[in-house]
């Protein structure tokens, strides 16, 4: 890929992306779910659906980045599927399929693994993830890993670097009241360290749907703000108080580059709220006119994309990711030396 800070979607089709002429360096698709109907029984053979998935990016220019989101599938909030033997055992094999899948393409990948599960054990365990049982030995390959949700992490790591040789791994801490220094040491603590990259998370909705009087339900429940970032990085919150907290983060983990996942597409507005599809949001504006602030702390991508059914996307948001990636790519931020 080129050496300058590389730009993704997800959450958009390919052909609504070729229709505005949007070649995305990264598309991010989700691998959800474990067992029946889960993402392996998607297509013929079990697993092909990477296949198809890493084809059709390869198709445009792309790498694929896989989210795996498999700890979701039988409730992760409250630390019980992962210490049940039946669970954990579908839900290694999966997670060799993936790196089997992976590996068969030949081509390069990301992997984004696992968000909000490494959330609710902070929560859950005091900050201490050797405090969470979890099965993990039984697999052959992660036979010397804790039977803790730090083995969790190492097998993760281990299944990948032995199947999947060409792919490189993050894992995505999740500030979920904890600070830069409490979050970082607790990824810390997981492991995360030992992994290829840091996938730091932003909203995962537009600010305008979380402002509105009665939010819909995905966006209900999130406080009362403010949240609407403010880009001239004077009133609370703010775009350098987040790159601050994510490079205090990032010295913790051993200085690992950064990809942002899963940024919000709406369009800035001076008006609070918005409607379905068009809530306000300023993170495409912000962060494709200062990418040189980004690449100064160790970001190499940012992947945008709707966090849910109501947000804004490529076909919503009046051309403005098209025109601002077209405008970025005219004057692109270069990795420092």
């Amino acid at each position: 890929m080129p050496s300058r800070l590389l730009v993704g979607l997800g959450g958009n089709s390919i052909s609504d992306m070729t229709s505005q002429h949007i070649q995305p360096d990264i598309i991010d698709t989700y691998l959800v779910g474990t067992g029946p109907g889960s993402w392996p029984y998607w297509n013929s053979p079990d697993g092909a659906y990477v296949t198809y998935v890493s084809a059709a990016d390869r198709a445009i220019g792309a790498v694929p980045l896989f989210t795996l989101f498999q700890m979701a599938a039988d409730g992760e909030a409250d630390m019980i599927p992962v210490n049940d033997a039946a669970f954990m055992t579908k839900y290694w094999s999966q997670v060799k399929l993936m790196y089997q899948k992976i590996a068969a393409t030949g081509q390069p990948a990301l992997v984004n693994l696992e968000p909000d599960f490494w959330g609710f054990v902070q929560a859950k365990s005091g900050g201490d993830p050797t405090k969470v049982p979890a099965r993990v030995s039984f697999v052959a390959e992660c036979a010397g890993q804790p039977d803790t949700t730090v083995g969790v992490a190492g097998c993760l790591l281990a299944l990948g670097r032995t199947y999947a040789p060409n792919a490189k791994f993050g894992f995505p801490p999740s500030f979920w009241g904890g600070d830069a220094t409490s979050v970082g040491n607790f990824m810390l603590k997981v492991g995360a360290d030992k992994a290829d990259f840091i996938v730091a998370q932003t909203s995962d909705r537009d600010a305008g749907c979380f402002e509105v009087a009665s939010p819909v339900a995905e966006c209900a429940g999130r406080g009362n703000g403010p949240f609407y970032l403010d880009e001239n990085n004077i009133t609370t919150p703010n775009y350098s108080q987040e790159l601050a907290k994510w490079s205090a983060t990032r010295s913790i983990l051993g200085n690992l580059p950064i990809l942002f996942w899963q940024t919000p597409m709406g369009v800035p507005s001076a008006a609070p709220g918005g409607t379905p599809g068009h809530y306000r949001d300023n993170h495409v504006h912000y962060m494709l006119t200062h990418a040189a602030q980004y690449t100064a702390i160790g970001v190499f991508a940012i992947v945008f994309s709707p966090g849910g059914s109501t947000s804004a996307t490529i076909t919503t948001d009046d051309g403005q990711f098209a025109r601002l990636f077209k405008d970025y790519l005219a004057s692109p931020a270069p990795f420092p030396n």
